[in-house]
């Protein structure tokens, strides 16, 4: 009796061999790797800004009702209130919520736009002060129960009293999120625009790379100014704005790929065996091209934030009052008696631009072939 033999398929990896060479070398960089994973963290923290920075508590009990804050709005008068929306760091809506439930607040107790008359304005750091200085606003001074830690603030104020810890994490939170949607589309774009420029070559490429060298010569930053200051300001708005200029980036090194890729062999092949040309440029020279593309996209997220800063402390960015690093440099330079906002603002830009630029020379020593086959 023979025992029949079953072969399972062999179970096919995420990564190819090459891939997983390219991955090595990454974590290989330890500079690269370790900056990968404090920016990981980096958007974590900043896309739970509402849960760690906020005038709302995370949950709340009242009268036996299970309420959620920091995702709803409540009316004041379900909690015995004649205001529009209830102000939860109002003294007496707290006693009114503690003597019929319970709540939990984030650790630090202000949002970006939060104005208290406990805090003054161009406040420095709770832990540059004493205890009676921080509390010198509040009813009872230092014995008062609300001058606790969540209502400190952690980095000082600007000069409209607003906390600056929670402005600079909503204001990372916009950059991260607008550099990150901006370097999508720009790739998205610029990609395709190479491929469709390399592939074909002859006139396509010709009319193609006329219009790239006259709409590259045009003065980025100027037309950026003049154009945000026409239009209504808002995050999309500035996000189109900007996509009309950073999607020529990718062209230059895609179509290159692609003008070096077109007449290989293998895509000789398939076009005499008949396969469209869409399968060939997506399926067979696309992935070349991309690993060039890839090395790019870091630069491409570092000149999103920094133009988006710059945008903001001319004016010309985000709407009045929104969160952002621009408009806390901006403060900086109008308030120079505070150095805390400047020092908070220069840190936050510098260790976010160089994460990125360790992070792409990371990316960029792995995809290199010279050190992918060693």
């Amino acid at each position: 009796m023979t025992a029949s033999v079953k072969h399972r398929p062999a179970k096919r990896r995420f990564l190819s061999p090459l891939n997983q060479r390219r991955w090595r070398n990454f974590k290989a960089n330890r500079r690269g790797w370790w900056s990968l994973w404090l920016f990981l963290a980096l958007c974590l923290v900043s896309f739970s800004a509402n849960f760690i920075a906020n005038d709302r508590p995370i949950i709340a009990s009242y009268k036996g009702e299970l309420l959620f804050p920091v995702l709803f709005d409540y009316e004041a008068e379900k909690f015995g209130g004649v205001l529009a929306t209830p102000d939860y760091r109002d003294p007496d809506l707290q006693k009114e919520i503690d003597a019929h439930g319970w709540t939990v607040w984030p650790p630090v107790h202000y949002s970006y736009a939060t104005k208290t008359d406990s805090t003054a304005a161009l406040s420095p750091p709770f832990w540059l002060q004493s205890k009676e200085e921080r509390c010198k606003l509040y009813p009872q001074g230092a014995n008062d129960e609300n001058c606790r830690f969540g209502n400190w603030n952690l980095l000082g104020t600007d000069d409209t009293a607003r906390d600056l810890f929670a402005r600079v994490l909503y204001g990372a939170r916009i950059s991260i999120a607008f550099t990150l949607v901006l370097t999508f589309f720009s790739a998205v774009i610029g990609i395709a625009a190479g491929a469709v420029q390399g592939y074909f070559g002859g006139w396509v490429d010709l009319i193609f790379q006329r219009f790239i060298e006259i709409w590259s010569a045009v003065p980025t930053l100027y037309l950026l100014i003049i154009l945000a200051s026409v239009l209504v300001q808002g995050f999309w708005v500035l996000l189109f704005v900007m996509l009309l200029f950073q999607w020529v980036t990718l062209v230059g090194v895609v179509r290159a790929e692609f003008l070096r890729a077109r007449n290989f062999e293998y895509v000789n092949a398939a076009r005499a065996l008949g396969v469209p040309d869409r399968t060939i440029m997506f399926r067979h020279v696309l992935p070349n091209a991309f690993v060039a593309a890839l090395t790019y996209l870091p630069f491409l997220l570092t000149a999103g934030i920094s133009t988006l800063t710059a945008l903001d402390f001319l004016g010309f960015g985000l709407p009045p009052g929104s969160a952002s690093l621009g408009e806390v440099m901006l403060q900086a330079s109008r308030n120079l008696v505070a150095p805390w906002i400047g020092i908070t603002g220069f840190i936050v830009m510098a260790l976010l631009l160089s994460l990125l630029a360790f992070i792409g020379e990371a990316a960029r020593d792995a995809f290199d072939p010279r050190k992918t086959f060693q």
